[in-house]
């Protein structure tokens, strides 16, 4: 029974491993492989697949579009009666550089001024982008038609109201203002407000009957972006990239590419609340209207490799002379979990910890309460861990205190089994007894470690996915708690205490259980020379706290630490 249980604790413990790889690939639009490597989203044909009410009238933009280049109206579109110069107008807060397109006055470009690139830290990192390369933009514009045509879309020309384009000293807001010539006897002027220290810009949208008839316009604000994964993702662990819609009835929703490309995309479709936001890594952003607000949420497929999630709220009619304004908001920044619950309800959850997020909530509420008292995430992170060892640690006491147990009939039943082992029934027999004699149940460390799984691998997300720990420094050679180990220090570390875990356990009778005792540590300690290095800091701690506890316990009843070497024949 000793193999078997020691069979059992590491089935458990490689279960758990492999599950939470699969899982978290599975989870995040992969398959389900032990190293994968996240092909690119790649559409093949260029056909629309709308879902959601209004959807398809959405205009679409076509990802070759050149920036700079002539715009082309849409289908039905009344041309203006002077052409207006397309040009980019760049405004900066202190948090914020923007880019806007005079053509619908969309925005097409977006640093993070506080947050630098990974590979060149000198740059600020690139969220929103309309380039060769990329396209991630954000467009608002108005559906329908009028006696004189269609109404102003995000491929509209609009002129620029000359202002202020940087952020002052003193001054805590600045506005950028496009207005449109009268096209279907609308004119849309769409007003852009940014504030200090703000990632969430107000984006005002103000519709004038030009005409002499009534209209109902409805207004669309959309997410566009090409499926590709972000540049920089690591292939050893993989993350969400795509849309996702949130509403109160159905809560936070995922939607793949692949499941835009096949028709097979399922949300939300109407509602009165929420929000439609485009995820990756540790950034997002997001279209916010007013709650109360009836809109129509919707994901389609708009060229190749290029897809949009979106809302439209109808305007109602406005008559002759009269004008109706709409406010709504753009988050585009980085996923603070604290910052992102002021916002708006639900938005904290684009920061996704999967089916654990009831577990994984609390744990990065201590992480930051920590980080606020110790000033340094990779000292929370070991503080953190020392907390859960001590909320666990009568769970854990009674695994190892099994254990030590377990160790302490070892030899007996090295010798019953040498004596047994051409009678494999009297032999079961025989280890029956002896367990009942010493009281030991050879189970009595599997429960406690189960328990424990569910949280250790909930703090394994909120490390993963905690904006917070891209480029912290924890001390010496680590620079970024969310990059791998540049001289691959703590993977070492976290390898050896690994092997010494598994040589301070009592050896399996069985020489290929043995063996497998030795190989399965360093097998799974590969991952842990790509992983983050918050990640392996968190698991390295573990294992030594684990290792002292266990020593401890051993001691104390009277079973001296022991290294179980291996021996490979």
């Amino acid at each position: 029974m000793n193999d078997i249980r020691r069979t059992i604790l590491w089935v458990i413990f490689g279960f758990s491993m492999v599950l939470l790889w699969d899982k978290w690939q599975i989870h995040n639009g992969n398959k389900a492989t032990f190293f994968p490597t996240p092909p690119a989203q790649t559409a093949s044909t260029p056909a629309v697949a709308a879902s959601g009410a209004g959807a398809a009238d959405v205009p679409v933009a076509a990802a070759s579009a050149t920036p700079g280049a002539a715009p082309q109206p849409p289908a039905g579109a009344s041309v203006p009666p002077a052409a207006i110069p397309r040009e980019r107008v760049t405004v900066s807060t202190d948090v914020l550089r923007l880019s806007f397109d005079s053509e619908g006055g969309s925005l097409v470009h977006g640093e993070l001024l506080q947050y630098p690139e990974m590979e060149d830290k000198t740059k600020p990192f690139l969220l929103l982008d309309e380039s060769a390369s990329r396209v991630y933009v954000a467009q608002t514009g108005l559906i329908g038609n009028g006696a004189g045509g269609a109404f102003p879309t995000h491929k509209t020309p609009m002129a620029v109201v000359p202002g202020p384009r940087e952020l002052q000293d003193g001054q805590n807001e600045l506005t950028v203002r496009f207005e449109s010539a009268d096209m279907g006897g609308v004119k849309l002027v769409k007003t852009w407000t940014l504030k200090r220290g703000a990632y969430d810009v107000a984006v005002k949208h103000e519709v004038v009957n030009t005409g002499t008839a009534p209209v109902s316009p409805q207004l669309y604000l959309q997410l566009a972006r090409d499926g590709n994964k972000p540049a920089g993702e690591s292939s050893f662990y993989s993350t969400f990239t795509g849309p996702a819609v949130y509403t109160e009835a159905k809560k936070y929703h995922k939607v793949e590419f692949k499941d835009i490309e096949n028709g097979k995309a399922e949300i939300d479709k109407s509602s009165s609340n929420g929000y439609v936001a485009m995820v990756q890594h540790y950034f997002a952003t997001a279209w916010l209207l007013g709650d109360g607000v009836q809109r129509d949420n919707f994901v389609r497929k708009v060229d190749t490799n290029l897809y949009s999630v979106g809302m439209i709220t109808p305007l109602g009619e406005i008559a002759p002379g009269q004008s109706k304004a709409v406010d709504a908001r753009l988050f585009a920044g980085p996923q603070i979990e604290t910052l992102l619950e002021k916002l708006a309800p639900g938005l904290e959850l684009v920061k996704d910890y999967g089916w654990l997020t009831i577990l994984a909530k609390p744990l990065y509420w201590l992480l930051d309460q920590l980080h606020k008292v110790l000033g340094n995430w990779g000292w929370s992170i070991v503080a953190l861990v020392f907390l859960l060892k001590i909320a666990f640690y009568w769970l854990n006491a009674k695994a190892y205190a099994s254990m030590a147990k377990m160790k302490a009939i070892n030899p007996r039943i090295m010798e019953m089994r040498e004596r047994l082992k051409d009678k494999p029934q009297q032999m079961q027999q025989e280890m029956m007894r002896i367990y009942r004699e010493e009281k030991v149940n050879p189970m009595g460390g599997c429960l406690p470690i189960m328990i424990q799984i569910p949280v250790f691998i909930a703090l394994y997300w909120v490390l993963l996915s905690s904006v917070e720990m891209r480029n912290a420094p924890w001390i010496g050679w680590i620079k970024d708690l969310s990059s791998p180990d540049p001289f691959f220090i703590l993977p070492l570390l976290m390898t050896l205490s690994s092997l010494l875990q598994t040589a301070l356990n009592p050896a399996p009778p069985d020489p290929m259980q043995a063996k497998m005792m030795w190989l399965m540590p360093l097998m799974f300690s590969v991952m842990f020379f790509f992983f983050p290095a918050g990640l392996v800091l968190y698991w390295l701690t573990n294992n030594i706290l684990s290792i002292a506890q266990q020593w401890i316990i051993n001691t104390r009843m009277g079973v001296p630490p022991q290294f179980n070497l291996p021996k490979f024949r």
